[in-house]
């Protein structure tokens, strides 16, 4: 039903020069330039992105639907490690969208009917150079050093030896100078064709700023057959010419850091009393350069009388054990007080609800992401800490993991 009410714009002639992508950075300038949120994704496999542009900030609201399933509103998660004023959880209507697989017309949802001239402005406008992307109003975060953060991992393994926690994951932000004509746009293309099996996404809200990032993290996933989809991802090594997915070996620590997180994921099962689920794994997987371990869960949804469980499971999953530790309350904790900078939405989730078949939803970890600035990007990466622990290593670990995204700044 949702379909039918849908409104489709056909590009006018002026844009006919124009291939897909180009008519994609097209439409996002014009969402720039009038001072709307907007959100650009690649899928994990998929050949093609998609972009969906809010009709204002007003119109998005807090917190997701009830349930993910095909009465929700079509959408856009961008949800913070941990929400606060200056990092509101955010759900971006579906108002504008554009698909480069169909590339000759504009989707407009009803609510956003009366931007349609305006809509049809841009798309004739002549296309522009330069894009405006929003910029947080938040100071950039301190960058700890190598010192700084050995101190930290020090500080996470006593707790974990003092049982204050039974596993903690800390963080840290680095900052880069943007390279001279640093394009965005350019660099999320790039970034879809380096990390083709990853989440790759731009996106860009007033007041709240614009990030870029390619991960390789399900959080939770409603498919279009019915089945939720979660995963345990944990532990990490570079993939070299000789420690491939059929060759690596992990250590003991990672191993235990892989298996904690999976079973936090069965202890959110049980908090709903569900048992009907599949596990699969841990095996080892490519994300990028690096290898990681793996354990998947799904859940039939047809088969099981819980038809809120991907909002009520996002609940209880986010932030995960993978990014905040065991317990939840002991590890945020520990974060807050030891950390010393505000993640903002690294470690938060984002991804569409709803946007190209009814009833599906993907939500993602924000991992593997920076934050653009007017000169410079702050870029994440943490480490999961377990009681063997090594300090070196866990600043080696970041090292790598900022390299993902990294490249693009080269």
């Amino acid at each position: 039903m949702q379909a039918l009410e849908l409104r489709q714009l056909r590009w006018p002639a002026a844009a006919a020069g124009l291939d897909a992508r180009a008519r994609l950075r097209h439409l996002a300038a014009g969402a720039l330039r009038t001072g709307r949120p907007l959100a650009l994704w690649r899928e994990p496999g998929a050949e093609h992105p998609r972009l969906l542009v809010a009709r204002s900030l007003e119109a998005s609201f807090t917190g997701l639907p009830p349930a993910l399933d095909a009465q929700a509103p079509a959408g856009f998660a961008f949800f913070p490690f941990r929400d606060s004023d200056h990092n509101p959880a955010l759900f971006l209507p579906a108002d504008v969208r554009y698909d480069v697989a169909e590339p000759d017309a504009v989707t407009v949802a009803p609510a956003a009917s009366y931007i349609v001239p305006g809509l049809a402005a841009w798309l004739a406008a002549a296309p522009l150079e330069h894009l405006a992307w929003h910029r947080s109003p938040q100071p950039a975060p301190h960058p700890a050093t190598q010192a700084e953060y050995t101190h930290l991992v020090e500080e996470g393994v006593a707790a974990i030896e003092a049982k204050e926690v039974v596993k903690v994951v800390t963080s840290r932000a680095a900052r880069r100078p943007l390279p001279a004509g640093f394009d965005a746009f350019a660099a999320f293309l790039e970034l879809t064709e380096q990390y083709p099996r990853a989440f790759v996404s731009l996106v860009s809200v007033p007041g709240v700023g614009t990030w870029l990032g390619a991960t390789p993290e399900v959080l939770a996933e409603v498919t279009a057959d019915g089945t939720f989809h979660t995963m345990a991802l944990a532990a990490t090594q570079p993939v070299t010419a000789e420690v491939t997915p059929r060759t690596a070996i992990w250590r003991q620590k990672e191993i235990e850091e892989q298996a904690l997180v999976a079973r936090y994921i069965v202890s959110c099962f049980k908090q709903l009393r569900l048992r009907e689920y599949h596990e699969t794994g841990p095996r080892t997987v490519v994300a990028g350069q690096l290898l990681h371990l793996r354990t998947d869960f799904e859940v039939n949804l047809r088969q099981v009388p819980f038809p809120n469980l991907g909002t009520d499971m996002l609940r209880l999953l986010h932030p995960t054990s993978a990014v905040g530790g065991m317990p939840k309350q002991a590890a945020m904790h520990f974060i807050e007080r030891h950390e010393g900078y505000d993640r903002a939405y690294y470690s938060g989730f984002l991804g569409p609800v709803n946007v190209g078949a009814a009833g599906v939803a993907r939500l993602y970890v924000n991992l593997r992401c920076l934050q653009l600035r007017d000169d410079e990007a702050i870029l994440y990466a943490g480490t999961g800490l377990t009681v063997d622990s090594d300090p070196e290593r866990e600043w080696q670990e970041t090292e790598m993991k900022l390299e993902t995204v990294a490249t693009v700044l080269q």
